[in-house]
């Protein structure tokens, strides 16, 4: 069967409402290696600093952004708007197309009750989500062939 963006024209329209970098409940930003070095060069910090400040692992290893205080990302400022906006995860510039999500009709809508920008809008190139998705699926793959 194909996925659901395959079958049907996906919605979504970033309201800017920050709610997808709401943490915690299993929410993370996951990180790999390489996009917290690129998020620490553009801080402009040290290594050891960046690590204590922004980064946890979750007992099963893998990398994720500190939650602040609001269980939201750190990197979220007091606005709700992204201070790494340029160096963002994968994870981040992908949202909502990944693979789980944009592939499966149940996982859309349980999203969009999180997500105001779901099914609003314009509808999204159908390419534009491949691309999307398809760039989760190898950063995934590549994870488990490194780890």
């Amino acid at each position: 069967m194909k996925p659901l963006y395959e079958r049907q024209s996906l919605c979504f329209s970033c309201t800017g409402c920050g709610d997808c970098c709401s943490t915690g409940n299993d929410y993370y930003v996951y990180l790999t290696g390489r996009e917290a070095d690129r998020i620490r060069s553009y801080l402009k910090l040290s290594a050891g600093w960046f690590r204590r400040r922004y980064l946890d692992r979750l007992d099963n290893g893998e990398l994720v952004a500190a939650s602040s205080a609001d269980n939201h990302c750190v990197f979220l400022d007091s606005d709700k708007r992204c201070k790494v906006y340029p160096v963002r995860p994968l994870q981040c510039r992908t949202y909502p197309f990944w693979p789980e999500l944009a592939g499966n009709a149940q996982a859309w809508q349980t999203e969009a009750r999180r997500c105001e920008g779901i099914n609003c809008g314009a509808a999204v190139p159908v390419e534009r989500i491949r691309r999307a998705v398809n760039a989760c699926l190898a950063q995934a793959k590549n994870n488990q062939s490194s780890s």
